[in-house]
C-alpha cells in the first residue's frame, strides 16, 4: 500500500514556503493532493515540495472557475492555504460556507501570525515570525541572533505542524463525520518547538543568553570544529563516558585543564584548547577517528555531499526524481511503506474532478 493517507483527497491552493511543503508531506503519505495554480503559473518539476502532486490551474476570480474548485472540494477531505486573513472570503470562498457544503471538510489556514491579534494582516516572513516566538533570540554567537534558514518557521513550525493538524482534523471528521476550520501560525508553530527550551528557562537549567548552554554552542564539548582542510565537524560528546571518549581521541584525555568538564566559567578557554586540536587534522581523519563511535560525532556536509554519504546511500536516505536529487520521502512505515516521489502531472479540471 503507497503510504498510510491512500484514499484521501486533498485540495491545496498554490502559494509558497509552508503551503507547498505540508502538501509532499501529505502525497508523500499517499494522499492525492490536487494543488490550484493560477492559469499561466510556472510549475518547476525540479521543485521537490511540488513532487507527487496534480496540478490544476484555475483562476479563483472566475466565476466559472471558482465553481470548478467548489465541485472539487465537494468530496475532498481537506483544502488548506496560505494567503492573508480575509482572502478567501473576497473570493467567495469562506471556510464557513465550504462546510455547509461538505460538512467534514477540514480547512486549513496558514499565516505567520495567525487569523486574529494586532499583527494578522501585516505582511511577514520566516525570520519576523521566528524573532516573535523567542526562538531566534537563543540562536547564534553571543554577538548577534543568526537566522537559521526557514526551518523553524516555515518548514517545522509552519508546514509540518499542519500536515500534523489537517491529519489530526482528518482523523477526527471520519469518526464524527464533523469537519473544521484550523488557525495555523508559524510564530506559534515556532514557539511550540521552543517547548523544550522554555521549560529549561523555567526550571533553571537555561541562562536567556545565546552561547551560554551546552546545546548552543557554549560548550567546549558541543559544538562545530574547523578542521586541517579547512572542512568542519560536529560533535555532541555530553554524557560523561562520550566525553571522555572524545577527549582520548584528540589526545587530550591528560589534559588537566578538560577534566571539569561542566564548568561554565572554562567553556570560553576549552572551546580554544579543542579546536586547536581539531586543526591538526582534516575531516577525513577525524571521521577515520570518530565515526560510528559514542563520541557523537558527524562531518558537516554540504548539500552536494549529504547524498553521497554512506550512511545516507545504505538507508536510501536520497532519491533520484528525474534527474534531480532530492530528500526521500520520511518516515518509514512497515505495514504502509511511501511511494517512490513522482514530478508533478499538470492536468485538465475535468480528470481532477473524476480524482
Amino acid at each position: 500500500m503507497p503510504g498510510p493517507l491512500q484514499g484521501l483527497k486533498i485540495i491545496e491552493l498554490g502559494s509558497i514556503g509552508p503551503g507547498p511543503f505540508c502538501g509532499m508531506m501529505l502525497a508523500d503519505a499517499g494522499a492525492t493532493v490536487i494543488r490550484i495554480e493560477r492559469p499561466g503559473a510556472h510549475v518547476d518539476t525540479r521543485d521537490a515540495m511540488l513532487r507527487s502532486r496534480k496540478i490544476v490551474h484555475l483562476d479563483l476570480k472566475a466565476p466559472g472557475d471558482r465553481e470548478h474548485l467548489l465541485e472539487l472540494i465537494k468530496d475532498a477531505d481537506a483544502l488548506f492555504e496560505g494567503m492573508r486573513p480575509g482572502t478567501l472570503e473576497r473570493l467567495g470562498l469562506a471556510p464557513e460556507k465550504l462546510l455547509q457544503d461538505n460538512a467534514r471538510l477540514v480547512v486549513g489556514r496558514m499565516t505567520g501570525w495567525g487569523q486574529t491579534g494586532p499583527y494578522a494582516k501585516a505582511a511577514g516572513h520566516d525570520l519576523n515570525y521566528v524573532a516573535l516566538s523567542g526562538a531566534l533570540h537563543a540562536i547564534g554567537p553571543a554577538a548577534h541572533p543568526v537566522p537559521p534558514l526557514a526551518l523553524v518557521g516555515d518548514f517545522g513550525g509552519g508546514g509540518m505542524l499542519l500536515a500534523f493538524s489537517l491529519t489530526a482534523a482528518m482523523l477526527h471528521a471520519r469518526s464524527t463525520g464533523q469537519g473544521q476550520i484550523i488557525d495555523c501560525a508559524m510564530a506559534e508553530g515556532a514557539g511550540l518547538l521552543m517547548s523544550a527550551f522554555y521549560s529549561y528557562v523555567a526550571t533553571g537549567q537555561w541562562r536567556d543568553e545565546r552561547e551560554s548552554n551546552v546545546v548552543d554552542g557554549g560548550a567546549h564539548f558541543y559544538g562545530v570544529y574547523q578542521t586541517k582542510d579547512e572542512k568542519f565537524v560536529s560533535v555532541g560528546a555530553i554524557e560523561p563516558q562520550f566525553y571522555a571518549l572524545f577527549l582520548q581521541s584528540l589526545g587530550l584525555e591528560h589534559d588537566a585543564r578538560l577534566s571539569d568538564q561542566m564548568n561554565v566559567a572554562l567553556w570560553p578557554q576549552l572551546k580554544a584548547v579543542v579546536a586547536s586540536a581539531f586543526k591538526e587534522k582534516s575531516q577525513a581523519e577525524w571521521c577515520t577517528l570518530m565515526e560510528g563511535t559514542d563520541i557523537c560525532f558527524a562531518p558537516v556536509l554540504s548539500m552536494s555531499e549529504a547524498p553521497l554519504h554512506h550512511h545516507a546511500k545504505a538507508r536510501g536516505s536520497f532519491v533520484d526524481v528525474s534527474g534531480i536529487v532530492q530528500p526521500a520521502p520520511a518516515p518509514r512505515y512497515s505495514l504502509t511503506p511511501l511511494a517512490r516521489p513522482k514530478i508533478p502531472e499538470t492536468i485538465a479540471y475535468q480528470d481532477a474532478a473524476e480524482t
